[in-house]
């Protein structure tokens, strides 16, 4: 058997994966041509559902009071563990980092946010 070697002919295959391959790379054209086209339109839509996004949170966290009456039972708490002569947390938080102040681990929540406060009311410093 001879084998002929031809620039439509492939080894192992026939001449159809030849136009198999160029009717995929057109394809792929039309799809990022459509894309290309249609991104505008999306971002624009995107840009704009973000908006009113924001502006709802932004609505939301307004509504909601400043807790003062938390800070008052932080306060409460350490004045009665001064009373009772308990010693505050002496480690910091492995989310501790140097320069931090007790605001900066308030979003952690009430409880490493009161040690830190307490510790800093019974030494002086942070941690």
């Amino acid at each position: 058997m001879t084998l002929m070697l031809t620039p439509f002919r492939r080894i192992g295959g026939h001449r159809g994966r030849a136009r198999n391959g160029t009717r995929c790379i057109h394809r792929a054209f039309l799809f990022v041509s459509c894309l290309i086209v249609a991104a505008p339109s999306l971002s624009a839509d995107a840009e704009t559902d973000t908006a009113e996004m924001q502006r709802r949170l932004n609505q939301e966290v307004m509504q909601k009071p400043f807790s003062v009456e938390d800070q008052a039972r932080i306060d409460a708490h350490v004045k009665e563990a001064m009373k009772k002569n308990l010693g505050p947390v002496k480690t910091p938080p492995s989310y501790w980092r140097l320069g931090y102040t007790c605001d900066s681990i308030r979003h952690y929540g009430w409880q490493p946010y009161s040690d830190c406060y307490y510790h800093y009311r019974y030494y002086g410093r942070y941690w």
